[in-house]
Protein backbone atom coordinates (compact mmCIF):
# COMPACT_ATOMS: atom_id res chain seq x y z
CA UNK A 1 0.00 0.00 0.00
CA UNK A 2 1.42 3.50 -0.71
CA UNK A 3 0.43 6.95 1.37
CA UNK A 4 1.28 10.81 1.11
CA UNK A 5 0.70 12.47 4.09
CA UNK A 6 0.79 16.21 3.59
CA UNK A 7 1.55 17.90 6.41
CA UNK A 8 3.57 15.59 7.79
CA UNK A 9 7.12 17.57 9.57
CA UNK A 10 5.10 17.68 12.54
CA UNK A 11 1.68 17.14 14.92
CA UNK A 12 -0.60 15.04 13.91
CA UNK A 13 0.63 14.43 10.47
CA UNK A 14 4.06 13.30 11.33
CA UNK A 15 2.46 11.07 13.92
CA UNK A 16 0.03 9.59 11.48
CA UNK A 17 3.43 8.93 9.05
CA UNK A 18 5.35 7.20 12.07
CA UNK A 19 2.11 4.55 12.51
CA UNK A 20 1.93 3.88 8.48
CA UNK A 21 5.34 3.67 8.52
CA UNK A 22 5.09 0.65 11.35
CA UNK A 23 2.61 -0.91 9.31
CA UNK A 24 4.50 -1.50 6.36
CA UNK A 25 3.28 1.79 3.85
CA UNK A 26 5.44 2.66 0.95
CA UNK A 27 4.97 6.92 2.36
CA UNK A 28 5.91 9.69 0.64
CA UNK A 29 5.35 13.11 2.76
CA UNK A 30 4.92 16.37 2.08
CA UNK A 31 5.20 19.79 3.84
CA UNK A 32 6.59 23.27 3.60
CA UNK A 33 10.17 22.45 5.57
CA UNK A 34 12.64 20.65 3.47
CA UNK A 35 14.64 19.84 5.83
CA UNK A 36 12.43 18.27 8.23
CA UNK A 37 11.42 16.22 5.61
CA UNK A 38 14.84 15.41 4.89
CA UNK A 39 15.32 14.24 8.55
CA UNK A 40 11.97 12.30 8.92
CA UNK A 41 13.03 10.31 5.84
CA UNK A 42 16.37 9.14 7.14
CA UNK A 43 14.24 8.27 10.72
CA UNK A 44 11.53 6.36 8.55
CA UNK A 45 12.82 3.92 6.69
CA UNK A 46 9.37 3.25 4.34
CA UNK A 47 9.36 7.34 3.26
CA UNK A 48 10.30 6.14 0.07
CA UNK A 49 10.07 9.83 -1.30
CA UNK A 50 9.44 13.23 -0.24
CA UNK A 51 8.48 16.69 -1.55
CA UNK A 52 8.42 20.40 -0.31
CA UNK A 53 5.01 21.52 -0.66
CA UNK A 54 3.37 24.83 0.16
CA UNK A 55 -0.21 24.01 -0.58
CA UNK A 56 -1.29 27.56 -1.03
CA UNK A 57 1.53 28.20 -4.04
CA UNK A 58 0.45 27.73 -7.41
CA UNK A 59 2.60 25.58 -7.97
CA UNK A 60 1.26 22.57 -5.52
CA UNK A 61 -0.44 20.65 -7.57
CA UNK A 62 2.30 19.66 -10.00
CA UNK A 63 4.48 19.06 -7.03
CA UNK A 64 1.85 17.04 -5.57
CA UNK A 65 1.58 14.75 -8.74
CA UNK A 66 5.40 14.73 -8.82
CA UNK A 67 5.37 12.93 -5.67
CA UNK A 68 2.41 10.23 -7.09
CA UNK A 69 5.00 9.29 -9.70
CA UNK A 70 8.08 9.32 -7.15
CA UNK A 71 5.90 6.88 -5.19
CA UNK A 72 5.05 4.67 -8.06
CA UNK A 73 1.42 5.23 -7.14
CA UNK A 74 -1.11 6.31 -4.43
CA UNK A 75 -3.64 3.80 -2.53
CA UNK A 76 -3.94 6.55 0.10
CA UNK A 77 -3.82 10.48 0.83
CA UNK A 78 -3.91 12.01 4.11
CA UNK A 79 -4.29 15.57 4.43
CA UNK A 80 -3.28 17.29 8.27
CA UNK A 81 -2.19 20.77 6.31
CA UNK A 82 -4.23 23.74 8.28
CA UNK A 83 -4.01 26.55 10.06
CA UNK A 84 -5.76 28.73 12.37
CA UNK A 85 -5.98 31.28 14.76
CA UNK A 86 -7.52 32.70 17.77
CA UNK A 87 -8.45 36.41 16.14
CA UNK A 88 -11.18 38.24 18.08
CA UNK A 89 -9.49 41.51 17.24
CA UNK A 90 -10.26 39.97 13.67
CA UNK A 91 -7.02 40.94 11.69
CA UNK A 92 -7.34 41.06 8.23
CA UNK A 93 -4.55 39.33 7.67
CA UNK A 94 -4.56 36.31 9.46
CA UNK A 95 -8.23 35.81 8.87
CA UNK A 96 -7.27 35.47 4.49
CA UNK A 97 -4.23 33.49 5.68
CA UNK A 98 -6.16 31.09 7.43
CA UNK A 99 -8.77 30.80 4.10
CA UNK A 100 -6.08 31.03 1.97
CA UNK A 101 -4.28 27.59 3.03
CA UNK A 102 -7.54 25.71 4.81
CA UNK A 103 -9.96 26.65 1.50
CA UNK A 104 -7.84 27.29 -1.39
CA UNK A 105 -5.05 24.98 -0.42
CA UNK A 106 -7.10 22.53 0.57
CA UNK A 107 -9.08 22.53 -2.51
CA UNK A 108 -5.58 22.55 -4.91
CA UNK A 109 -4.52 19.06 -2.73
CA UNK A 110 -7.89 17.62 -3.17
CA UNK A 111 -8.66 18.45 -7.09
CA UNK A 112 -4.91 16.79 -7.58
CA UNK A 113 -6.00 13.70 -6.00
CA UNK A 114 -9.18 13.17 -6.56
CA UNK A 115 -8.18 13.20 -10.46
CA UNK A 116 -5.55 10.97 -10.21
CA UNK A 117 -7.47 8.55 -8.87
CA UNK A 118 -10.87 8.80 -11.12
CA UNK A 119 -8.85 9.11 -14.00
CA UNK A 120 -6.52 6.30 -13.41
CA UNK A 121 -9.78 4.15 -12.73
CA UNK A 122 -7.95 3.49 -9.45
CA UNK A 123 -9.32 2.81 -5.65
CA UNK A 124 -8.60 5.77 -3.59
CA UNK A 125 -8.88 6.93 -0.20
CA UNK A 126 -9.15 10.72 1.21
CA UNK A 127 -8.81 11.38 4.87
CA UNK A 128 -8.32 15.06 5.40
CA UNK A 129 -8.67 16.45 9.13
CA UNK A 130 -11.31 19.03 9.58
CA UNK A 131 -12.32 20.08 13.41
CA UNK A 132 -15.09 20.05 15.79
CA UNK A 133 -14.85 23.88 14.81
CA UNK A 134 -16.87 23.16 11.97
CA UNK A 135 -19.65 22.56 14.03
CA UNK A 136 -20.87 26.09 14.96
CA UNK A 137 -19.29 29.78 13.71
CA UNK A 138 -17.06 30.47 16.66
CA UNK A 139 -16.18 34.07 17.23
CA UNK A 140 -12.85 33.61 19.39
CA UNK A 141 -11.38 31.89 15.79
CA UNK A 142 -14.07 33.34 12.92
CA UNK A 143 -12.14 32.14 9.90
CA UNK A 144 -10.62 29.40 11.31
CA UNK A 145 -14.66 27.47 11.91
CA UNK A 146 -15.82 28.91 8.64
CA UNK A 147 -12.94 27.13 6.79
CA UNK A 148 -13.74 24.18 8.64
CA UNK A 149 -17.15 23.83 7.47
CA UNK A 150 -15.95 24.51 3.90
CA UNK A 151 -13.22 21.64 4.06
CA UNK A 152 -16.20 19.28 5.55
CA UNK A 153 -19.14 20.42 3.03
CA UNK A 154 -16.12 20.14 -0.01
CA UNK A 155 -14.91 16.73 1.41
CA UNK A 156 -19.20 15.41 0.97
CA UNK A 157 -19.39 17.14 -2.47
CA UNK A 158 -16.36 15.40 -3.81
CA UNK A 159 -17.73 12.21 -2.32
CA UNK A 160 -21.13 12.71 -4.10
CA UNK A 161 -19.22 13.78 -7.57
CA UNK A 162 -17.20 10.24 -7.23
CA UNK A 163 -20.52 8.44 -7.28
CA UNK A 164 -21.65 10.39 -9.88
CA UNK A 165 -18.66 9.69 -11.90
CA UNK A 166 -18.64 6.13 -10.82
CA UNK A 167 -14.79 6.36 -9.04
CA UNK A 168 -14.11 4.10 -6.36
CA UNK A 169 -12.89 6.80 -4.25
CA UNK A 170 -13.51 6.51 -0.65
CA UNK A 171 -13.29 9.65 2.13
CA UNK A 172 -12.91 10.02 5.47
CA UNK A 173 -13.35 13.01 7.64
CA UNK A 174 -11.43 13.05 10.68
CA UNK A 175 -13.12 15.95 13.52
CA UNK A 176 -10.65 15.95 16.65
CA UNK A 177 -11.14 18.20 19.30
CA UNK A 178 -8.14 20.44 20.81
CA UNK A 179 -5.22 19.08 19.85
CA UNK A 180 -1.72 19.80 21.47
CA UNK A 181 0.49 20.90 18.69
CA UNK A 182 2.34 23.65 18.07
CA UNK A 183 -0.91 24.92 16.40
CA UNK A 184 -2.63 26.06 19.36
CA UNK A 185 -1.16 29.18 20.53
CA UNK A 186 -3.18 29.57 23.76
CA UNK A 187 -4.77 27.31 26.84
CA UNK A 188 -7.63 25.29 25.87
CA UNK A 189 -9.72 22.43 27.96
CA UNK A 190 -9.89 18.98 27.29
CA UNK A 191 -6.60 18.42 25.21
CA UNK A 192 -5.83 15.41 23.45
CA UNK A 193 -2.15 14.12 22.75
CA UNK A 194 -1.83 14.08 18.95
CA UNK A 195 -0.14 10.44 19.55
CA UNK A 196 -3.47 9.21 20.79
CA UNK A 197 -4.82 11.41 18.08
CA UNK A 198 -3.52 9.53 15.39
CA UNK A 199 -3.96 5.51 16.33
CA UNK A 200 -7.61 6.27 15.95
CA UNK A 201 -7.05 8.48 13.29
CA UNK A 202 -5.51 5.27 11.33
CA UNK A 203 -8.24 3.15 13.00
CA UNK A 204 -10.52 5.05 11.15
CA UNK A 205 -8.99 4.70 7.97
CA UNK A 206 -8.50 1.05 7.90
CA UNK A 207 -12.27 0.78 9.06
CA UNK A 208 -13.22 3.37 5.64
CA UNK A 209 -14.98 5.23 8.34
CA UNK A 210 -16.69 7.91 6.44
CA UNK A 211 -16.97 10.52 9.85
CA UNK A 212 -15.38 9.90 12.90
CA UNK A 213 -15.13 12.54 15.67
CA UNK A 214 -12.37 12.15 18.08
CA UNK A 215 -12.70 11.31 21.25
CA UNK A 216 -15.89 10.65 23.26
CA UNK A 217 -15.65 13.48 25.41
CA UNK A 218 -15.79 15.89 21.90
CA UNK A 219 -18.82 13.84 20.69
CA UNK A 220 -20.73 14.68 23.97
CA UNK A 221 -19.67 18.34 23.21
CA UNK A 222 -20.34 18.17 19.76
CA UNK A 223 -24.24 17.48 20.39
CA UNK A 224 -24.71 19.96 22.59
CA UNK A 225 -23.66 22.42 20.14
CA UNK A 226 -25.71 21.09 17.76
CA UNK A 227 -29.06 21.09 20.60
CA UNK A 228 -27.59 24.77 21.22
CA UNK A 229 -30.19 27.49 19.06
CA UNK A 230 -27.73 29.75 17.24
CA UNK A 231 -29.85 33.00 19.19
CA UNK A 232 -28.27 31.57 22.29
CA UNK A 233 -25.37 30.57 20.59
CA UNK A 234 -24.21 33.96 19.28
CA UNK A 235 -24.93 35.10 22.87
CA UNK A 236 -22.23 33.40 24.64
CA UNK A 237 -19.16 34.74 25.39
CA UNK A 238 -16.65 32.32 24.79
CA UNK A 239 -13.45 34.65 26.05
CA UNK A 240 -12.87 32.73 29.13
CA UNK A 241 -12.79 29.22 27.03
CA UNK A 242 -9.08 30.07 25.89
CA UNK A 243 -6.60 32.17 27.98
Amino acid sequence: MKAIVMGATSGIGLEVAKILNEQGYELGIAGRREENLKEIKESLPNVKAYEPIDITAADAPQKLAQLIDQLGGLDLYFHSSGIGYQNKELEPELELRTIETNCSGLTRALHTVFQYFSENKREGQIAVITSIARTKGIGLAPSYSATKRFQSTYIQALSQLATTRKADISFTEIRPGFVDTALLKHKYPMLLKPETVAQKIVKAIHRRKRVVTIDWKYRLLVFGWQLMPNRLWERWDLSKLAK
